[in-house]
C-alpha cells in the first residue's frame, strides 16, 4: 500500500512539474498580457502554442519503440525534462515581451519540450498502478493540475509582479531538477510485456487504429472531445475579464488563479469519490451538467453587469466543475489504453483532447472581441448544454464498457 501511495505522490509532483510552464505561459501569462496592451484575438492565438499537444501520437511513436540506452519511458522522461528546463532558461534571458512572434515562438518549443515528455510519464504511470488505482490516479493527476494552476495562475504572477518576469521560468526549471531526481530513483518499471500483456487475445488489442475496436471506443472519443474545451475556454477568459473590470492583477492573481486553483483541486478528490460512488454512467453528466452552470452563471453576471462578488462566485463554479471533469477524464485515459501500447494509446487520446481544447478558446476569443463577455459565455454555455444533453444519452454505454474491462 505505502508503494503505491509514493508512486502516486511520485507521479503527481511529474505532473505538477511538466505542466506548470505550460499553465503559467498559456493561462496566467494572459493577465500580464493583457496588461501590456495584447487584444483578446491575440490572447486567444497564443493558446495555439498547445498545438504541439495534437501530434502526442506521432511524439509517442519513438517513445514506444525506441528504449534511450535501455531505459524506456524512464530514459525518456529525464532527458525531454532536462531540455524543457534549458528551454525555460533560455526565455527567462530573452523575455520578449514587446514581440509576439518571437514570444510565440519560444512558447510554442516550451510547449513542445512539455507536451513530449507528457507522455512517457503517462506511459509509465500506467505502467506502474494497478488497474483499480486508475481512476484515483486520474484524481490526482487533476489535483496536480490544479496546484500547477495555482502556482502558475497566481503565485508565480505575483513573483512576476515583485521579483521580474524571469525568477518564475528559473524557479520552474528547478523544480524538473527535483522532478527528474524522483524518475531516476523510483522504483525500476516493469519489462515492456509481460506474459499477460503478451498474450492478450482479443482482436481490438493490437495496433493503434484498432484502439477504436474497443467496447464503447466512440462513446469515449466523443465525450473525450467535448467534455472540458467549452468549460476550459470560459477559464481562460477569467483573468482578462477580472483585469476589464478594474481589479488589480495581483487581486486577480489571488482570487481567480490561487482560489480557484485550490477549489479546482479540491473538486477533482472529492469528484472521484463520488464518481466511484455513483458510478460513471451518473457522474458524467452531472459534472457536464455543473460545467453548464457554471459558463451559464457567468454569461448571465456579464448580461447584468453585476459586481466582482458575483463574478466570483461563477468563477468557483468553473473550477469546480474543471476539477471534476478533468479528474475523471484522466482516469478514463488510463482505463481505455491497452497493455502493450500505453504510450501510443495515451498519445492518441491527448491528441483528440487537445484538438478541440485548443480550437474553442480561439473561436471565443473572436466572440468575445465581437459581442463581449456576455455573448461569449452564453455561446459556451449553450455548447455545453448540448455536449450535457449528450453524456445522458451516452453514458451508461460508457459505464458498462469500463466495468466489462
Amino acid at each position: 500500500m505505502r508503494s503505491v501511495i509514493a508512486k502516486q505522490l511520485t507521479f503527481g509532483w511529474l505532473h505538477f512539474a511538466l505542466a506548470l510552464p505550460s499553465i503559467y505561459l498559456l493561462l496566467g501569462m494572459p493577465l500580464v498580457l493583457r496588461e501590456q496592451g495584447w487584444s483578446g484575438t491575440q490572447i486567444g492565438l497564443l493558446q495555439l502554442a498547445g498545438l504541439p499537444a495534437i501530434l502526442k501520437l506521432v511524439m509517442a511513436v519513438p517513445v514506444e519503440r525506441c528504449r534511450l540506452a535501455g531505459g524506456g519511458y524512464r530514459a525518456w522522461a529525464c532527458l525531454l525534462g532536462l531540455l524543457l528546463g534549458l528551454a525555460l532558461l533560455g526565455l527567462a534571458y530573452d523575455f520578449p515581451l514587446a514581440q509576439p512572434p518571437r514570444f510565440y515562438a519560444w512558447v510554442l518549443l516550451i510547449s513542445l519540450l512539455a507536451t513530449w515528455a507528457d507522455v512517457p510519464v503517462n506511459a509509465l504511470a500506467i505502467r506502474c498502478l494497478p488497474a483499480e488505482e486508475r481512476l484515483r490516479a486520474g484524481s490526482i493527476r487533476s489535483a496536480a493540475l490544479f496546484l500547477a494552476a495555482v502556482v502558475g495562475g497566481g503565485l508565480l504572477l505575483v513573483l512576476h509582479q515583485r521579483a521580474g518576469g524571469a525568477v518564475p521560468f528559473v524557479l520552474m526549471a528547478l523544480l524538473l531538477v527535483v522532478g527528474g531526481i524522483l524518475v531516476v530513483t523510483a522504483q525500476p518499471e516493469n519489462e515492456p510485456h509481460t506474459s499477460s500483456e503478451a498474450h492478450f487475445s482479443p482482436p481490438y488489442q493490437s495496433g493503434v487504429l484498432n484502439f477504436f475496436r474497443q467496447p464503447a471506443a466512440g462513446i469515449w472519443v466523443a465525450l473525450l472531445m467535448l467534455l472540458f474545451p467549452f468549460v476550459g475556454a470560459g477559464w481562460i477568459y477569467l483573468k482578462p475579464l477580472m483585469l476589464d473590470l478594474g481589479m488589480p492583477a495581483e487581486q486577480v492573481a489571488w482570487w481567480v488563479g490561487v482560489g480557484g486553483g485550490v477549489m479546482g483541486a479540491l473538486a477533482s478528490l472529492t469528484g472521484q469519490r463520488l464518481a466511484m460512488g455513483i458510478g460513471i454512467g451518473r457522474a458524467v453528466p452531472l459534472f457536464a451538467g455543473l460545467g453548464a452552470l457554471a459558463l451559464a452563471t457567468l454569461g448571465l453576471v456579464s448580461h447584468m453587469a453585476a459586481g466582482q462578488s458575483l463574478w466570483l462566485v461563477g468563477a468557483g463554479l468553473i473550477a469546480c466543475a474543471m476539477g471534476a471533469l478533468s479528474g475523471l477524464m484522466f482516469g478514463l485515459m488510463m482505463h481505455f489504453a491497452r497493455p502493450g501500447n500505453r504510450a501510443l494509446d495515451y498519445g492518441l487520446q491527448a491528441s483528440l483532447f487537445t484538438l478541440s481544447r485548443l480550437a474553442v478558446p480561439v473561436l471565443a476569443g473572436i466572440v468575445l472581441d465581437q459581442l463581449g463577455y456576455s455573448g461569449m459565455f452564453t455561446m459556451l454555455a449553450l455548447c455545453m448544454a448540448a455536449v450535457v444533453v449528450l453524456a445522458l444519452i451516452v453514458s451508461r454505454g460508457l459505464q458498462r464498457a469500463v466495468l466489462n474491462r
